[in-house]
């Protein structure tokens, strides 16, 4: 177990890219407890790290809407892929962890949640890292692999004042108890919740902090 209580929120909200990540924003900003979010997506969306190339990343994954992620990483085709988001507020110990030993915690118990599915996965070492931009054809160490080498997990960080965002996609289809299954093997004791995000404060953020990224 990595943390000793956590909320599970599974976002029955189809959200668009924007809206998605000014959603993740929020938590980060307002959670005083650890909190994993499970969510969809309203429509075709890509989303993009930080740091990436979004003109690059267009030609790659074409016919898709775009976001930019405030996290790290590659870019994320999220119109086959499960979604969720870990938001560890300031002041837990798990927040004040290096990047590398945080990431390869949460995947080693995303690796067992997925192993009571029957899914054979484990932690990457790096070896077959390739430099690519699309995040599944990139698996860096602590990414969760098939036993052919196929990446089937992987994700972005960010630390701010607030905490910890750790934005992830594993590239299977969700089913219905992979989200109770990982919040368990995250947290000791785990409590699952609604939340109604403020509709006006999420509408605004999405318009000026998460823009659509149009091709021009």
């Amino acid at each position: 177990m990595i943390l000793d209580r956590l909320q599970l929120w599974q976002d029955p909200e189809r959200r668009s890219g924007p809206e998605a990540m000014a959603v993740d924003e929020w938590l980060l900003e307002t959670s005083e407890a650890p909190i994993l979010r499970v969510y969809e997506w309203a429509g075709d969306w890509a989303s993009l790290g930080y740091f990436g190339d979004f003109y690059e990343a267009s030609r790659q994954i074409p016919g898709v809407r775009w976001v930019r992620r405030r996290s790290g990483g590659g870019v994320v085709d999220h119109r086959r892929d499960w979604t969720y988001t870990l938001v560890v507020p300031i002041g837990w110990p798990m927040a004040t962890l290096r990047g590398a030993e945080s990431y390869r915690q949460i995947h080693a118990a995303l690796a067992e949640a997925l192993r009571a599915e029957g899914i054979a996965t484990e932690l990457g070492n790096g070896e077959t890292e390739t430099g690519a931009a699309l995040c599944f054809e990139n698996p860096v160490c602590h990414d969760l692999v098939a036993a052919d080498g196929r990446k089937l997990a992987g994700a972005g960080q960010r630390r701010t004042k607030f905490g910890l965002l750790h934005q992830g996609s594993v590239a299977l289809p969700g089913n219905a108890s992979r989200a109770e299954a990982l919040a368990s093997v995250i947290a000791e004791k785990w409590q699952a919740i609604d939340l109604q995000p403020p509709v006006d404060l999420i509408r605004n953020k999405a318009v000026s902090r998460f823009p659509e990224i149009v091709v021009v």
